[in-house]
């Protein structure tokens, strides 16, 4: 779950017009964010097979949308990927 103030600074920072929230880069920015934090709170509970499950869920979400964006605009994909820092 993400604090209500980091989620809105990363509507802020990725939203492509003013009041955006479910735009592609939008969502995979949140997804990611929820990604990393999942990531972290596995490392301490490795034994925590439903968090798990839930990671691959979001890490297969995540892809589909970066697909999506791939196929539409190769250039938004190419700037989403460098913004949240995930590898090619």
């Amino acid at each position: 779950m993400l604090d209500p103030k980091d989620k809105k600074k990363i509507i802020e920072q990725f939203q492509t017009v003013k009041g955006d929230t479910g735009s592609p880069e939008v969502q995979i920015a949140l997804i990611s964010e929820r990604i990393k934090k999942l990531v972290d709170h596995l490392k301490m509970h490795d034994h925590d097979v439903h968090s798990r499950r839930g990671l691959l869920s979001m890490v297969s979400k995540r892809r589909r949308l970066l697909n999506y964006v791939a196929k539409k605009d190769e250039e938004r994909y190419k700037v989403i990927t460098q913004k949240i820092e995930l590898p090619k």
